[in-house]
């Protein structure tokens, strides 16, 4: 009996450990549970609260939300930048309109300047017709006060002629033509005080000035034609520049570092002022050109190729016309040969007669030309080589004298050089020219070694301004320049200028009414 009931006990035991065991587990399990779903609860607040911050950083990483926020974050700059170009781009076609409004305007407000600067023209051209349909008004080309700044030097106190010491309030209205216009040829216009000149850029020529006479009637004192057209065929150097080398020659031929040049011939067997296309028979650029004002000017420019009429070497040219003081203008030629040396020798040959172009012969104006000596010439007006006092002969005006006067022995007049006082490359007076029935007085200064004086005889039967028509004797001529022919004259100031040397060459005249 008490082995069956210590049995019993042990099963009861038994029993309840087991029991016991399987409650225990049983709660663990559920402990086990509900620990791992809490777990999984707080990852996915963690989660939700990462994806809310857009990839903020926890415990060093990046959650899968911070990809995705950065890609679309990218994406969205992406299009701002997108918006940013296109608003830039707008704005770029923004600014290109109202550069094309600006020039469309600057357009209008140069043909607005081009129209006042013609009705001037026509407003002060009484005396001179324009009739041709294709002569053209230049056309101005709006430029900044710093965009040319030229390097040349005074010679003399008694001139400026420096194309751009401007200082004008106006300066401004300063203008430069375009590239597309250098082959036109053009009507231009100066206009200071009592002097009003029309230019054209067809050999650098000047077409007409007008000054008042004694009474203060305005009149032209110079030859010409009415239309621009008219010196394409001008056959006598009315107004131009003339060169390469202005004057003659001999035999069209000349030795330059032992090389022999031949040059075109276009008077009989010698060269005469360049050759057949010399300076005054090319249309020349405009680099400037200001109407009026304190200083008005107009720069021509023109480049001579290497070969030109038979000379050597290329050459950059200008001739810059001024009205500086009162009553003054200015003419400055400079040139600048490339690469080779070469011969320059220019000159203005603008036909003078103080009583009016249309005023008759010039004989009756009385004349003193500041030169002792002069060059003899052969029978083809070419120099022989010497050099002759003019003292006692029919050349001699070291006096204001009529012209007529000593015209006796001359049955075409003069077209003599004389050899002028006082030390070459320095400005000093020249000439004096008076017209006594007008009052008009011309003074001549410049800084050449020669003076050309040439009194207009081989003019004949020249239909000229007004329909006037120009015989001989109707202008004379005050070329200033290098003496003829030097090139095959060793004793003759030299007239080559070597590359990178710059030839120059001044000219002031001075009109007043004699006292």
């Amino acid at each position: 009996m008490a082995r069956v009931s210590l049995v019993l006990c042990l099963v009861i035991l038994v029993t309840l450990g087991a029991v016991v065991s399987l409650s225990f587990a049983h709660d663990t399990e559920v402990t086990s549970k509900h620990e791992e779903s809490s777990q999984k609860e707080t990852e996915v607040v963690h989660k939700s609260k990462h994806e809310e911050k857009g990839g903020e950083k926890v415990n060093g990483d990046h959650k899968a939300g911070s990809d995705i926020d950065k890609k679309d974050k990218k994406k969205e700059h992406d299009v701002h930048k997108k918006d940013d170009r296109h608003e830039k781009k707008e704005h770029g076609v923004h600014k290109k309109d109202d550069q094309h409004e600006k020039k469309e305007h600057d357009v209008h407000k140069k043909g607005d300047h081009h129209e006042k600067k013609e009705h001037k023209v026509h407003k002060k051209g009484d005396h001179e017709k324009d009739g041709d349909d294709d002569e053209k008004e230049h056309k101005d080309k709006k430029k900044g006060e710093d965009d040319e700044s030229d390097d040349e030097s005074d010679t003399d106190d008694d001139t400026d002629d420096d194309t751009d010491d401007d200082d004008d309030d106006d300066d401004k209205d300063e203008v430069d033509a375009d590239d597309n216009e250098k082959d036109n040829i053009g009507l231009y216009e100066l206009k200071k005080g009592n002097i009003t000149i029309k230019l054209t850029n067809w050999g650098a020529s000047i077409m007409s000035l007008h000054f008042p006479d004694k009474n203060g009637k305005t009149g032209d004192i110079v030859l010409g034609y009415d239309s621009v057209k008219s010196y394409k065929t001008d056959k006598v150097y009315f107004g131009a520049t003339v060169g390469r080398v202005a004057n003659r020659i001999g035999k069209a031929q000349f030795k330059l570092n032992g090389k022999e040049y031949k040059t075109t011939a276009n008077d009989g067997k010698n060269t005469l002022h360049g050759g057949k296309r010399g300076f005054g028979d090319v249309v020349w650029g405009v680099k400037k050109h200001k109407y009026d004002g304190k200083k008005p000017h107009i720069v021509f420019t023109y480049t001579s190729p290497d070969g030109d009429q038979g000379f050597p070497g290329e050459v950059n040219v200008t001739v810059t016309y001024k009205l500086d003081k009162e009553n003054e203008l200015s003419v400055v030629m400079e040139a600048k040969p490339k690469d080779k040396a070469t011969p320059i020798n220019l000159a203005h040959h603008t036909y003078w007669n103080l009583g009016g172009h249309n005023a008759g012969d010039i004989l009756s104006e009385e004349i003193q030309i500041l030169g002792s000596n002069y060059t003899p010439v052969d029978g083809e007006l070419i120099p022989t080589g010497d050099i002759s006092p003019v003292k006692g002969t029919s050349y001699d005006f070291l006096q204001l004298r009529p012209i007529k006067d000593n015209m006796k022995d001359l049955k075409t007049g003069y077209d003599i050089n004389y050899c002028l006082d006082g030390k070459a490359d320095k400005m000093r007076k020249i000439v004096e020219l008076v017209d006594k029935k007008s009052g008009r007085k011309l003074e001549l200064s410049g800084n050449q070694t020669g003076l050309q004086f040439y009194t207009g005889g081989m003019l004949k039967d020249i239909k000229g301004k007004n329909g006037t028509t120009y015989q001989a004797f109707a202008g004379l001529c005050l070329e200033t320049q290098g003496y003829p022919n030097s090139v095959n004259n060793p004793k003759f100031p030299s007239q080559i200028v070597e590359p990178g040397k710059t030839y120059k060459h001044t000219m002031l005249f001075k009109f007043s009414i004699a006292s």
